[in-house]
Parts: C-alpha cells; sequence; structure tokens
C-alpha cells in the first residue's frame, strides 16, 4: 500500500507565486542561482541556494549557510510570501511543457515505508550530498523541495485528479523556460477519496529525489521522539504513464590522443556503424555518435548483452560496457574526469559545441530510459547506471513548503 497524505502547506499567494518560483536546487550551480535571483527578493533561491546572500566564495556546506538558509524562510514568513493553508490539504500540480502534459499529486509521503522499500529507489546516494541536505533540511524544519514519485497509472486514480482540474486553478503560471505550471486545492472529500484510493497502489518509486528522500529519514531520525511532523517528507506524485524522461548524453575525451577517424575504427570492432542523418537514435540499443564534424549512428549487435537482465540491457549501460570502458578505459564514470554527462535538455547542439570548441573526443547520444525500466530494476532490488535518467519537466520549488 501507499501512504500518501494531505498537509499544511506554506505557500505563496497567487500574485506572489511567479516571483517566488524557482528552478530546483541541484539544477543550477550557485553562480546560476545567483545571477537567476539578481534583483528578486523573493526568488525561492534565497532558501534552496542560501549562499547566493553571503559573499562571494563561501564554502556552500559551511555552517553560515545552512543558517542563512533558515533566516531567509524565516524572513519569507514574516513578509507573509509564504503563508499557511488553513489546514492540511492536497493540491494538484500541472505542467505543459510544449506538447508534454503531466498532472501530479502533492502531498505528504512515509519516511518509515521509504525506509521499508515500499517506496522504491533504482540510485545510490552520495555521502557528500546526502550529508548536505540532512543539514539543509534540518535547519529549515521544512521540507522546502518535494521528491519526484511516480507509480504505476491508476484510472480511479485519474479520474479524481481530473474532477480536481475542472474548478479554476489557484496558480497558472508560465516561467521564463516557456513551461506552464498550475496548481489547484483539492477540496477535502475528494482528498479523502484520493487518499483511500493510494492505499491499494502496491509501490511508489523515486523518479527524482534520491538524495532528499534519503535526507528526509536521517533527519527524521535525528529528531526521533522530539515533536514535529518530521515522519513524512514533501513529495509529487505523478502517474508512470504521463512520465517524460529525456536522454542523459555523454562526452568522453581520449587520453591516448586518438584522432576520429582511429576512434571510429575502433567503434565499428563494437557496434554497426554507419553515417546518419540526425543526431537522435531512433530506437533503443543504438547511439547517435558525433566525431569528426559528422552524426553517425551505431547499432548494438544481437547477442552482445544479456536481454533478460534489466541493468545490463539498458541503453545506458550498453554505451558503458561496449563503448567507455573498453575503447575509452572509462571504468568508473561517477569519478573519471575524461567523461562528462550531458543532459538531453540541452540538445544535440551542445554535444556539437563539446567536440568542436571544448575538445572533447567524441560524443554519444543515447536513446531516453523509458520509465517501465526505471520500474523494472526497482523492483528487482538492483541499482540504474549514474546518469540513467533526465526528468523534464523540472518541479518548481516554492510554491509548496513542509514545515515540520
Amino acid at each position: 500500500m501507499a501512504t500518501l497524505r494531505p498537509f499544511r502547506a506554506l505557500r505563496p499567494a497567487p500574485a506572489d507565486a511567479l516571483r517566488v518560483a524557482a528552478p530546483p536546487y541541484d539544477v543550477v550551480s550557485t553562480a546560476e542561482a545567483r545571477e537567476l535571483a539578481r534583483g528578486n527578493p523573493d526568488s525561492f533561491l534565497h532558501v534552496s541556494r542560501p549562499e547566493i546572500d553571503l559573499a562571494p566564495g563561501v564554502d556552500e556546506h559551511a555552517e553560515e549557510v545552512y543558517a542563512q538558509g533558515a533566516r531567509a524562510l524565516a524572513g519569507f514568513r514574516a513578509r507573509g510570501l509564504l503563508r499557511p493553508e488553513g489546514g492540511p490539504r492536497f493540491y494538484v500540480y500541472a505542467q505543459r511543457m510544449g506538447p508534454h502534459r503531466q498532472t501530479g499529486l502533492v502531498a505528504c509521503a512515509s519516511v518509515e515505508e521509504y525506509q521499508a522499500d515500499l517506496i522504491k529507489k533504482h540510485e545510490k546516494t552520495r555521502a557528500d550530498k546526502e550529508d548536505d541536505r540532512t543539514r539543509h533540511i534540518d535547519a529549515l524544519s521544512a521540507h522546502d523541495e518535494p521528491v519526484f514519485l511516480t507509480y504505476r497509472a491508476v484510472a480511479a486514480v485519474d479520474a479524481e485528479i481530473e474532477a480536481v482540474k475542472r474548478a479554476a486553478p489557484e496558480y497558472d503560471l508560465t516561467t521564463a523556460d516557456g513551461v506552464e505550471h498550475r496548481l489547484w486545492v483539492a477540496p477535502e472529500a475528494a482528498g479523502a477519496r484520493i487518499e483511500a484510493l493510494f492505499r491499494a497502489v502496491p509501490a511508489l518509486y523515486v523518479a527524482d529525489g534520491h538524495h532528499r528522500s534519503a535526507a528526509a529519514a536521517r533527519v527524521h531520525a535525528l529528531r526521533q521522539g522530539k515533536p514535529g511532523d518530521h515522519g513524512a517528507f514533501l513529495a509529487v506524485v505523478f502517474p508512470h504513464d504521463q512520465m517524460q524522461i529525456l536522454a542523459y548524453n555523454r562526452v568522453v575525451r581520449d587520453r591516448k590522443g586518438r584522432g576520429a577517424e582511429e576512434l571510429l575504427g575502433e567503434l565499428r570492432k563494437a557496434m554497426d556503424l554507419s553515417p546518419a542523418d540526425r543526431p537522435e537514435p531512433a530506437a533503443p540499443q543504438s547511439f547517435g555518435v558525433y566525431a569528426g564534424g559528422r552524426w553517425w549512428s551505431a547499432r548494438v549487435r544481437p547477442g552482445s548483452f544479456d536481454a533478460g537482465d534489466p541493468v545490463a540491457s539498458l541503453d545506458c549501460s550498453l554505451c558503458q560496457d561496449q563503448l567507455l570502458a573498453p575503447i575509452f578505459g572509462i571504468q568508473d564514470p561517477r569519478r573519471d574526469e575524461d567523461v562528462d554527462f550531458v543532459g538531453g535538455i540541452r540538445g544535440a547542439k551542445e554535444l556539437e559545441k563539446r567536440v568542436d570548441r571544448e575538445g572533447w573526443s567524441m560524443a554519444f547520444h543515447l536513446f531516453p530510459t523509458r520509465v517501465e525500466q526505471v520500474m523494472a530494476v526497482s523492483d528487482a532490488g538492483l541499482i540504474m547506471p549514474p546518469k540513467s535518467t533526465w526528468f523534464e519537466p523540472k518541479l518548481r520549488s516554492g510554491l509548496f513548503v513542509h514545515p515540520f
């Protein structure tokens, strides 16, 4: 079963929502956050990236940074930018990015179910990032950014959420990236029905936010026996059939200094290589390859991998196992400085630029991981390779906060 429950959110008034809304902390650097928040004291980046209000060069993991985040959140509350809801509620959050639409339920998820693997994971967390989010959440006494969860779609849940959307939205805004965001406060009766329906959902899956969910569990343990609603964490839960995963591409630097023709020769030994008229691979188990000023198509040979293994059959695994490791000597892509990862939102032009202007030897455009593959890996209790998924659109921060 999946326990989702309403909560008393801190959120901006509709007139303030666009100024407050900000991209998630982990998709912008400190420098980018400082620039985005310049001239806007209401940007939620002052809470989620509090180092932007301290001296340039400050260690973003210094104690003063976490204290500054707490001061910023308190300031938002004192100025009335974030106001408490009258009582516990569910919220419906809809996004549109170009032709893609997705609608999720904003709710509190259970730390206990996360720890019991009823909320399933597919990614290893890094200790430094987990430590950072733990200190941040603990300092705020709030979950300021939601975890992105998914579940196998249920028609009855879809119907209840669509019924909520028939009313006028509380927020209706378009952010600078062109993504539309709408938010509805679910009536209590509809919320009760949705809550009951989710009790029959066998599992939830972390799509994005492994470090935030792990940190929420650690904060709960730190505060065990202390008052506060720290046994739950903020989440937006989307049905799997509305998920959009973009490619997570790779650029690689050849430490042997080989030229494009020699590297393409090595690729021909591993895969079927042919000229391509577009960067994106047309199907799974194939890659767009950029080298020597043009695009190629590399196709995986049948029988060269275990098709029954949910991890080994991922395109990102095939790229690592058949290209990056044997040709370029990349054994640990998490730490090797000769490989870098480029989110699909940046497009093929970014890959071309990295090779043509920045000195990388070759770029690989992957076919996007499918959400069914993510769930299969999670169901098997396995871990996906690093940088396997790039979910879009991103959830906007600052539209709802869970204080505890």
